[in-house]
């Protein structure tokens, strides 16, 4: 019966494994936000981020452009 106290108040006190059970939380806790925000703008989200990458593009290759010319 000892043994079993001891290796109960042992088992409470250890805490390895803490930090990657808080990690997994939010974790989880992002991804379901970021679907959320997903669900919600219901796709215009996708748009403007498609269309920021498109401007961003579209300066990378101006830029390119005016370098190989320059040369």
């Amino acid at each position: 019966m000892r043994d079993l106290g001891n290796f109960a108040r042992q088992y409470l006190s250890d805490e390895s494994g803490q930090g990657i059970t808080e990690y997994g939380a939010v974790l989880a806790f992002v991804a379901i936000l970021v679907a959320l925000v997903f669900s919600i703008t219901q796709g215009a989200l996708s748009a403007a981020s498609s269309k920021a990458f498109s401007a961003v593009v579209k300066q990378l290759n101006n830029v390119s452009a005016a370098a190989g010319s320059a040369s």
